[in-house]
């Protein structure tokens, strides 16, 4: 059993592995060939925490394609909010299901809920990372640019969850990442410099013209992230 928790805590083999198998079975789909149906006969919980438009219909979506069952739980369907533990949720949800994907807001909350199931846990965001959206995109840069070593990508936003997503893969597959945002808002100091210790070609400026100059790719976001009241 593995979780998918952060991009860091796979291999580049490991990880590219899965973008190959997601474009294959992607271009399967679009031409009607068919594909592979690794999730027929099981049932994935979708846990919305914080809810989501594009998370929650790219999720069931795919885990109908996939052969599976989504089942749909927000925190009103669970006793989260009225005193039960997540570490007591994640032992009961892992009798009942195949899969469990959370979107919440503390990272702890994960982190917890993996230690405690006995099912595979994704992280569909917390408020530190957000690896599903990153394979996403590094679908899309290899259907464009092919593969992404040596790629150079411009990140425009704070240094939220999806910055740090992108720092991890900018080091697992060896591209340049300029991050353009505010100087408050940088990502977290402990990770820029296991970036730096791992060889990650990472710079910061609050210059989007520095940024996004000759770079094959541009990703942009709010300058301050939903929720963050002080930021505001």
């Amino acid at each position: 059993m593995r979780h998918f928790l952060d991009l860091k805590e796979f291999s580049t083999d490991r990880l590219q592995a899965m973008l190959d198998d997601g474009l294959r079975m992607k271009a399967a789909q679009k031409s009607g060939e068919g594909h592979a149906m690794p999730l027929a006969g099981k049932t994935v919980a979708m846990i919305f925490e914080k809810p989501s438009t594009r998370t929650r219909v790219s999720f069931e979506v795919g885990v109908v394609q996939l052969g599976g069952t989504p089942l749909i739980l927000s925190a009103n369907d669970l006793q989260l909010g009225r005193g039960e533990s997540v570490e007591d949720t994640a032992r009961v949800l892992s009798r009942y299901v195949d899969v469990i994907m959370i979107r919440c807001f503390q990272h702890e909350t994960l982190l917890t809920l993996a230690e405690h199931a006995t099912v595979p846990v994704i992280n569909a965001l917390t408020q530190r990372s957000h690896p599903c959206q990153l394979m996403a995109d590094l679908m899309t840069m290899i259907e464009y640019h092919g593969p992404l070593a040596g790629q150079s990508v411009a990140w425009l936003g704070d240094g939220n969850n999806v910055a740090v997503s992108w720092i991890e893969a900018a080091v697992r597959f060896g591209f340049q990442l300029r991050i353009a945002g505010p100087q408050n808002y940088a990502p977290p100091a402990d990770l820029l410099a296991w970036a730096r210790s791992n060889g990650g070609d990472i710079s910061l400026t609050d210059e989007v013209g520095l940024a996004i100059d000759k770079v094959q790719t541009v990703v942009t976001d709010v300058w301050i992230s939903m929720g963050n009241d002080e930021g505001s």
